[in-house]
């Protein structure tokens, strides 16, 4: 049976603009490698944490929660700043600009925050798919054979559902209070599901900034990071960046 390599946060050591760079749900910081390693040519301090339970079993994943995971989040930032970055923008893609939107909240010195594919509506029994197609994904990478995938997937179906009725209390309570007076840029893909177009409209109406600004991608899925159009976004990105009152 192959055995998997955990993932690892990564840091990338620039000037003394900071960039937290925070990935989606199920998934790790290799979501924001490139973009972290194109801001970092750029000149630009990157740090992507890794949430806790992440890049771990499905098992090991749901033995953890939003609280866990926005803990996570938080050492990140306070990471930056024991670097000496004064000042910290903020991305996020899906999970990750849920928790972008947060920091935002949060902490008074972040200088700009930029949001892809973020969810606004999120049903239990979608956020339930979304781990038990990780899950499969990961057993088969193992080399489990099917009969005995189905087996422990079928157990995970009964474990998941409490830690997932948190995550969607999370997304609600972030959407309640979008009272956030830092300039933001939300983008998301045409090619995603039609809720996060939809999400990406009701944040933009809902932020009291009023630095904010709203783009959809033509050929981009939900991983806008890793898609066709990524040299687009990631130049897009940087001009934000360099818009930003640092």
């Amino acid at each position: 049976m192959m055995k998997v390599i955990k993932p690892k946060s990564f840091f990338l050591k620039g000037g003394t603009k900071a960039v937290l760079l925070l990935h989606s749900f199920t998934s790790n910081p290799r979501d924001m490698k490139q973009l972290g390693r194109y801001l970092n040519g750029k000149g630009y301090t990157c740090f992507a944490p890794i949430y806790k339970g992440h890049g771990l079993s499905p098992e090991q994943l749901i033995q953890t929660n939003p609280t866990d995971w926005w803990k996570s989040v938080e050492e990140g930032y306070h990471f930056l700043k024991n670097q000496g970055c004064k000042h910290i923008a903020v991305i996020g893609v899906s999970l990750g600009g849920v928790f972008a939107l947060n920091v935002g909240k949060r902490f008074n010195d972040v200088n700009g925050i930029v949001i892809m594919s973020v969810p606004y509506k999120r049903e239990v029994n979608s956020l339930k798919g979304r781990i038990l197609k990780f899950a499969r994904a990961y057993k088969q990478f193992e080399g489990k054979e099917e009969q005995q995938i189905c087996v422990e997937i079928k157990k995970l179906e009964k474990l998941s559902s409490e830690r997932l009725v948190l995550l969607k209390n999370h997304i609600d309570m972030t959407m309640q209070d979008l009272e956030i007076n830092k300039p933001i840029r939300i983008m998301y893909g045409e090619l995603d599901e039609p809720l996060y177009k939809e999400s990406a409209n009701y944040i933009y109406d809902n932020l009291i900034t009023g630095n904010k600004s709203l783009k959809g991608y033509l050929n981009s899925k939900h991983l806008m990071t890793l898609g066709k159009e990524q040299e687009v976004i990631h130049s897009d990105i940087l001009s934000f960046l360099k818009k930003l009152q640092w």
